[in-house]
């Protein structure tokens, strides 16, 4: 069949669904000088959503991560329609934003592959629901994939890429290469499997803390404050396997020393708890609102976001500094 046409990058992407996350991939490809188009089925919507990106537009040129471009340069890389034909035609790369809902995301994706061509690359935000569940007999299943952002991408650079048994090996480098390109971080989850990577790990973390509080090992703002101020902080910029290599004469040493009471440790925790209907989720909620107000959250939400594009100008700071250092030598 022919070969994608993303060779030649920027090109054309459409971007379906225009809320949070569909304003900030178009956000992402226009920075990137890709055209993007945006769909969503009533005009009113599209029109939002273009407004909603200026807006972040002007958020994300005010903390210097605009790559030195205007405001106006960028969005004058995106429109919007309300017909998906429209949105399509040229396209080399589609991202999908629409709910979480498998029966939404069937009929999207069987649109998408009655107008696609054998070039272009078919792509969902999904952050949970295997790609093989939505595209199966699909003619140009081959070309679909998941390439899932963590909100706010913006600031948080990481993609979960996520094939299906039959997604092509050229769909997968190329949306890789795409997500490269626009500045992201992709990770390649190898195979199909339920949480990806992202949220196998994070529910992972979540079970324990959760048990700790149910057990009366520790109150919920002092395991929130185990993260925040200690494993949170090497989190931001090491991994967990670059973290124990330097705990220890590296990673086999490591695993010499800690291995068997790690182990000892990790078959206490093989007691999955249920959350709905539990008496915790009152007890953590009720320790989370005597702190922060429920009518405070979206100031909280702006409080985060604001943490999180200061730590993503400081990354990016140290990077070029640690690039600069080392073409020096």
């Amino acid at each position: 069949r022919p070969h994608l046409r993303t060779d030649k990058m920027p090109g054309k992407v459409a971007v379906v669904g225009s809320g949070v996350i569909g304003r900030c991939w178009a956000v992402l490809f226009a920075r990137a000088k890709f055209d993007v188009v945006l769909y969503d089925i009533q005009e009113t919507q599209v029109s939002a959503g273009i407004e909603g990106i200026s807006k972040q537009l002007a958020e994300i040129e005010e903390a210097g991560l605009l790559k030195g471009q205007s405001i106006a340069e960028v969005a004058a890389r995106v429109s919007g329609t309300n017909k998906l034909e429209e949105a399509l035609s040229g396209a080399i790369y589609v991202q999908e934003c629409i709910p979480e809902n498998v029966d939404f995301k069937k009929k999207i994706f069987a649109e998408f592959d009655a107008l696609a061509d054998d070039t272009i690359i078919l792509a969902s935000s999904t952050s949970c629901i295997k790609p093989s569940v939505f595209t199966e007999g699909l003619a140009h299943k081959a070309q679909c994939i998941v390439s899932h952002p963590v909100n706010p991408p913006h600031y948080i650079p990481l993609v979960e890429v996520v094939p299906s048994p039959w997604t092509s090996q050229e769909v997968i480098d190329k949306t890789q290469q795409i997500m490269k390109e626009l500045g992201q971080s992709p990770v390649l989850v190898k195979k199909e499997v339920n949480g990806f990577i992202v949220n196998r790990l994070q529910y992972a973390l979540l079970m324990e803390a959760w048990r700790l509080v149910e057990d009366g090992v520790a109150s919920p703002d002092d395991v929130d404050t185990a993260v925040s101020q200690g494993l949170g902080l090497r989190w931001s910029f090491m991994g967990p396997f670059q973290t124990i290599d330097l705990n220890a004469n590296g990673v086999q040493h490591y695993c010499d020393l800690y291995g068997g009471n790690i182990t000892a440790v990790c078959k206490e925790q093989e007691d999955s708890r249920e959350w709905q209907g539990s008496a915790t989720a009152g007890v953590i909620d009720a320790a989370i609102r005597a702190q922060y107000p429920i009518e405070g959250l979206a100031d909280r939400r702006a409080w985060r976001d604001t943490r999180l594009r200061e730590l993503a100008l400081h990354k990016l700071k140290q990077n070029e500094a640690e690039a600069a250092a080392a073409s020096k030598e």
